[in-house]
């Protein structure tokens, strides 16, 4: 019971997390569906051990003492066998766990996320801690559970050597370390060096794990993506973005080159590119249905660098080639809110370009003329999706990474048209689509949705306020996406090609939407009953440790001779049921010691 009720506790405590976080993976987008391939066993074993790495496998390393008490604990009879096979059980359980189908998604709350499938692995580590403690607790193991353990961990060694991740300083820092704690345990044992066992234990887990951190950071940048580190170009081009922002004004995108996968987070803006493991469906839909580019399957959405989706965001300016880059005064961005004619929104088919034009309600990209070439004056945009190379129009050119299901190129400008007859280069590689934008026709249709537009916008935290112009009709439209969570007028929002939507009441004034995480408050809710459960037991605890206190230590009085069933004259139960003679004094208030150095007071 006491078990159970602490478990539940702390699962109380952590819904605040836990429920946006399992419902929002309801929302998320799916990226690829995969079936589940639990990796070798030879591979697992080996991942017990130091210096060893392997994106794909589980990292359960802690140290090698840590895997030795834990090898110990079952050949400790010393310990309750209930406790000692309930421990090395839970352990085997965890790691079992890690390497099957159905309880993979459990762990991962049903959405099997991008990269390695074993981020679940610091709850084995953390129990392998938990139980490696419990047989300490119960003080150093004896020469036999000692040999014991160094068997059973000298056993995982052997079945890792097939292992491809296994190298000779993970067998030579495991044997070493096993030599080392081996070695304390046993001096601790006997009660002697306690200084030099101390050192040997720090020195094997400070050891082992300054050596397979090193080895991982090198084998991680030999293996994975590789991104410029933080230097003064990055702090130069933070601070660009922070003195063009004007938010809610207009929308800051930190544009491109990418730093990372979270640019508008680390360098500053209102960007698009976004990644999570959680990344809105609804948002990649939208993004990809107006041609933006993204990888890891659809998670990792990329800055789409485009004048329509530009004025459509509000984005007022844009990192590129090394500068921000302002929009043309004479077409400043639009507010955040637009209104809209009734009626449904856009239905998004399979050209990007087109569904540009049905989002601003107005036609500004031409088809290219007879031979492939654009209109002179023009700008021309590529849209490959799947293509990968170099991309380029004259002089101009640029590189494209496609490829699904992993990636998809974005809408690309390849520069304005300024000879007659030049046509794009385009690398081979599935659907390509070019088009001509006249921007002309994008002011124009700018400049009329900005007379239906929002004659005031006030972001706050949770949602925003958006005041209307007068005799406004219609659906009001926020440039973000239509995420779960968001409320207006009291009702859930609408979506409007993807975005967020209001239907505007008769003789409205303003629009109000805020916006809730799903489960914060079923979460904080269960949080706040947690709390009060852990207030509760706690109080609880409180006094039965003070009632036990008082029965140790505190005074003891009965008649002459005590009473029927009770200790004698004279004499005292000590805590442990043992008994404590006192001797007579002559005086009341003779004392006796108990056992355990409590004083109990008897009358004589």
């Amino acid at each position: 019971m006491r078990a159970g009720l602490t478990t539940g506790t702390g699962i109380a405590l952590a819904a605040p997390v836990l429920v946006p976080v399992f419902l929002g993976s309801r929302h998320a987008h799916p990226g690829l569906v995969k079936e589940f391939d639990p990796a070798p066993a030879t591979d697992v074993l080996a991942r017990l051990l130091p210096v060893t790495y392997s994106f794909a496998t589980p990292a359960a390393f802690v140290s090698t003492a840590v895997l030795l008490l834990v090898a110990a604990l079952p050949f400790r009879r010393e310990i309750p066998g209930r406790r000692r096979w309930a421990w090395a059980g839970l352990c085997l359980a965890v790691a079992a766990s890690l390497q099957w189908g159905p309880t993979h998604l459990v762990w991962h709350a049903f959405a099997t996320p991008n990269g390695s499938p074993y981020r679940q692995t610091f709850v084995l580590s953390g129990v392998l801690v938990l139980a490696a403690w419990t047989g300490l607790a119960h003080g150093p193991p004896s020469r036999r559970a000692l040999l014991g353990g160094v068997a059973v961990v000298a056993a995982l060694s052997l079945g890792a050597l097939p292992s491809p991740f296994l190298t000779p300083w993970a067998l030579a820092l495991t044997a070493a370390g096993l030599a080392a704690t081996a070695g304390a345990l046993l001096l601790t044992r006997r009660g002697r060096h306690g200084a030099l066992a101390a050192l040997l234990v720090v020195g094997t887990v400070v050891g082992q794990a300054a050596a397979t951190t090193a080895y991982a950071d090198r084998e991680r940048l030999a293996r994975l993506d590789d991104y410029p580190p933080w230097g003064d170009a990055q702090r130069r081009r933070a601070a660009a973005l922070a003195e063009a922002d004007g938010w809610p004004a207009h929308r800051t995108d930190p544009g491109l080159p990418r730093v990372a996968g979270n640019d508008p987070l680390l360098l500053g803006g209102q960007g698009a590119a976004y990644y999570s493991s959680h990344t809105p469906a609804v948002l990649t839909e939208l993004m990809t249905a107006l041609g933006g580019g993204w990888t890891s399957r659809g998670r990792n959405l990329l800055s789409l660098d485009n004048p329509v989706t530009d004025a459509l965001f509000g984005v007022g300016a844009r990192w590129r080639a090394g500068e921000v880059v302002r929009a043309d005064p004479s077409a400043p961005p639009l507010p955040l809110v637009t209104v809209r004619p009734p009626g449904p929104g856009p239905a998004y088919g399979p050209s990007p370009f087109r569904n540009q034009e049905l989002l601003l309600g107005a036609r500004v990209y031409e088809a290219p003329r007879a031979g492939g070439a654009c209109r002179v004056g023009t700008e021309v945009f590529l849209w490959a999706p799947d293509a990968t190379g170099t991309a380029g129009l004259g002089r101009y050119e640029t590189e494209l990474l496609g490829g699904r299901p992993k990636r998809r190129a974005a809408l690309t400008s390849l520069g304005v048209q300024e000879r007659a007859g030049a046509r794009p280069r385009i690398p081979r590689g599935g659907t390509a689509e070019v088009r001509c934008l006249d921007r002309d026709r994008l002011r124009a249709a700018v400049a009329a949705l900005r007379g239906r537009a929002a004659t005031g916008v006030e972001v706050r935290s949770d949602g925003l306020t958006a005041t209307l112009p007068p005799g406004a009709t219609g659906t009001a439209v926020v440039a973000a996406p239509r995420i779960a969570g968001w409320r207006c007028e009291g009702r859930p929002a609408r979506a409007y090609g993807g975005l967020l939507a209001v239907g505007i009441r008769p003789g409205a004034t303003a629009v109000r939407c805020a916006f809730h995480p799903p489960g914060l408050r079923a979460g904080l809710t269960a949080g706040a009953a947690g709390t009060l459960l852990l207030a509760l037991s706690w109080r609880l605890g409180t006094g039965s440790r003070r009632r036990a206190g008082s029965r140790a230590g505190g005074r003891w009085e009965g008649p002459a001779g005590g009473p029927a069933g009770g200790p004698a004259e004279g004499e005292a139960q000590g805590p442990a049921g043992s008994r404590a003679e006192g001797r007579a004094e002559g005086r009341t208030g003779g004392r006796a010691e108990s056992p355990a150095g409590s004083r109990a007071e008897g009358r004589t």
